[in-house]
């Protein structure tokens, strides 16, 4: 059995570690032109092939709270950072494509938010950064 004590410690400092790098990091998104969830819908879509993802699956992937990401990737489309079109393969689905401009938006604020990142990470060695990762995900997979 777990150490309880211990398991409330590393859980306060995980939690605490990723608010404050969280907070640290949304000055990447103060001058850009995409917002911090924008930017979210964008990194499912332009990381699967065709640029086009289905909006199941861009909902599945955020990584902030978002309680409509319909309405917002609503608001991208009128934007022009997206398109959205009926999924053929799901009458109920829509699958939504970055367009050229929604690419490039992203592509310019990937690189300073991974710089940011990675300069925030600096602290951790390749090594701690591979035990993150993978205790992390073990953590993820329950």
């Amino acid at each position: 059995m777990t150490d309880r004590k211990l398991a409330l410690e590393a859980w306060e400092s995980l939690f605490r570690a990723q608010h404050e790098l969280f907070t640290e990091m949304m000055a990447d998104f103060e001058h850009g032109e995409l917002a911090q969830a924008e930017y979210d819908v964008l990194l499912t879509v332009t990381r699967s092939p065709d640029m086009t993802a289905r909006l199941r699956d861009v909902t599945a992937n955020m990584l902030i709270s978002q309680p409509s990401v319909s309405r917002l990737v609503d608001r991208m489309v009128t934007r022009g950072l997206v398109s959205k079109c009926a999924d053929p393969d799901d009458g109920r689905g829509s699958l939504i494509r970055a367009t050229e401009a929604g690419a490039r938006a992203f592509r310019s604020l990937a690189t300073v938010h991974g710089r940011s990142i990675a300069e925030r990470m600096s602290a951790l060695g390749d090594d701690e950064l591979r035990t993150l990762r993978d205790l992390a995900e073990k953590l993820r997979q329950g």
